[in-house]
């Protein structure tokens, strides 16, 4: 019989569709989607993702009363910068860390003004909000506003999430669950692919939430709650370590500029430096303060071995760290598996748990690291000491990050566009010698303070996983999954 007349073989027909990447969709089922006619949205993976979540007893965020919201154009207000933090903090996209929004030293502020002068284009957001990045690299990350201020103002580049009217929905569940790989992929696909990759208010309205009950929602919310609370305690750990030291320092309050004359001969002769603000006083000042250490002091050179062991690249993929994956809040390094053709020329510098990374660019934004990973590649902008066994590695953290060290680094600045300075000059500054029991006790503070931090990350982890869980296996099977992380 010929092919064309051939009477229709529906197993056939299942086969040949299976082994394509290949959907078949109703025009009707289109219409509901409001008209995405683009085929990713319908690949294989899309459509099982769509059918697992759907599956669940739920409802979008529209029908759960979720509003969304965002700035719309408005003019540059880049001038109107600062890092005044009476004012309020503007949130972009880099503000999103790890789920949560984070004001760091890299956030900016804007006076109320620019934004009563703005009030219909630039969108406010308010505590227990949810702000999602729109597009590109970052798109779809997510964070939950935190009470640290009682309102900020957020750019373009994101959504906003309003929570205080949603219902049926506990919000600290619902920012578990787009924060999820569920959520996450939910909102990859939703988005607009004009170009780059985009997400719409539509796109978000649209998204299919599980509603499980109010025993794992709550659940969620402690996770959160108890994950700020040991935060807050590792702040306070890590806070008053650095208080101890400065105690210990009497570090001198520097006011005014002050003129400093210096002879060629104690000048540039011995330093070879003719600018100006190498020579401030205030410098000497701190150098005095350290030298006068009731203990006596030694260099970072004298206590540390430098790392310059170079990276062979004989390996497929590596765990790369950059200035950019310093936590400036809390010291960690975070690091991106890269593969190795990929790593940046300046990739150099293989190291071990431990070792000490500080930030030779910019250096006064206090980027200093204790690796807590082995095997680690970084970048060449950093300066990596490995202990001795002469200085607490910890200790030595804690004295770069003060505000003294971290302004007596600038005079080292040789950069044109901004701050740069060369290894010797750090392995070349003194250090204060201190007390066994004073240095003992900063140690402590330090260790302690990265133990709450791993503990709050992990509560927020198994927060995202307790979500997962419950759409897999069910929410008894997460329930219990929990029950059994708490208690060990």
């Amino acid at each position: 019989m010929s092919p064309s007349v051939e009477p229709f073989n529906e197993v056939k027909y299942r086969a040949l569709i299976d082994g394509l990447e290949c959907s078949e969709i109703n025009l009707c089922y289109v219409r509901r989607k409001f008209l995405r006619i683009d085929a990713e949205y319908y690949q294989k993976n899309n459509l099982i993702l769509e059918s697992i979540i759907e599956a669940e007893q739920g409802k979008t965020i529209s029908s759960h009363n979720g509003k969304t919201d965002c700035s719309a154009f408005y003019p540059s207000i880049t001038g109107y910068y600062s890092d005044d933090k009476n004012d309020i903090p503007f949130l972009r996209v880099n503000e999103i860390v790890n789920g949560l929004v984070v004001v760091s030293d890299k956030t900016v502020f804007l006076p109320e003004e620019v934004l009563k002068v703005n009030s219909k284009t630039i969108a406010l957001a308010y505590p227990g909000d949810i702000i999602i990045a729109k597009g590109g690299n970052t798109l779809a990350k997510v964070g939950l506003v935190t009470n640290e201020y009682s309102v900020y103002a957020t750019c373009r580049d994101v959504i906003i999430l309003r929570t205080d009217k949603i219902t049926d929905l506990n919000k600290f569940y619902l920012w578990a669950y787009l924060h999820s790989s569920f959520g996450q992929k939910m909102m990859w696909r939703s988005a607009s692919q004009t170009g780059q990759p985009h997400l719409t208010l539509k796109s978000i309205d649209m998204i299919h939430v599980p509603e499980y009950c109010a025993v794992l929602q709550n659940a969620v919310e402690r996770l959160y709650n108890q994950s700020v609370s040991l935060k807050q305690r590792s702040q306070k750990e890590y806070s008053s370590a650095t208080e101890l030291l400065e105690e210990v320092l009497n570090i001198p309050l520097i006011s005014g500029g002050g003129v400093s004359v210096k002879n060629i001969s104690e000048s540039f002769r011995t330093t070879g430096r003719l600018d100006a603000e190498y020579y401030q006083e205030k410098y000497q000042i701190y150098e005095s303060a350290v030298r006068s250490s009731t203990q006596g002091y030694t260099y970072i050179k004298d206590a540390f071995f430098s790392v310059k062991e170079k990276c062979l690249r004989d390996r497929s993929f590596y765990d790369y760290v950059e200035i950019g994956d310093i936590d400036i809040e809390t010291g960690k390094a975070t690091f991106n598996t890269i593969n190795a053709e990929k790593l940046p020329e300046n990739a150099k510098i293989m190291t071990k748990k431990g070792d000490v990374l500080v930030s030779t660019v910019r250096p006064n934004r206090g980027a200093v690291s204790v690796l807590e990973e082995d095997g680690l590649l970084v970048s060449g902008a950093f300066a990596v000491l490995r202990e001795s066994g002469k200085y607490p590695k910890e200790v030595l953290q804690v004295v770069l990050r003060t505000t003294m060290y971290k302004d007596w680094l600038l005079r080292f600045n040789v950069g044109t566009s901004y701050p740069v300075i060369k290894n010797e000059d750090v392995l070349n500054i003194p250090i204060p010698l201190l007390e066994e029991s004073a240095k003992q006790n900063i140690v402590s503070r330090v260790k302690e303070a990265v133990v709450l931090r791993r503990q709050s990350q992990q509560l927020l982890k198994y927060a995202k996983i307790t979500v997962e869980t419950a759409i897999e296996q069910g929410e008894e099977a997460a329930l219990a999954w929990l029950n059994q992380r708490m208690g060990e």
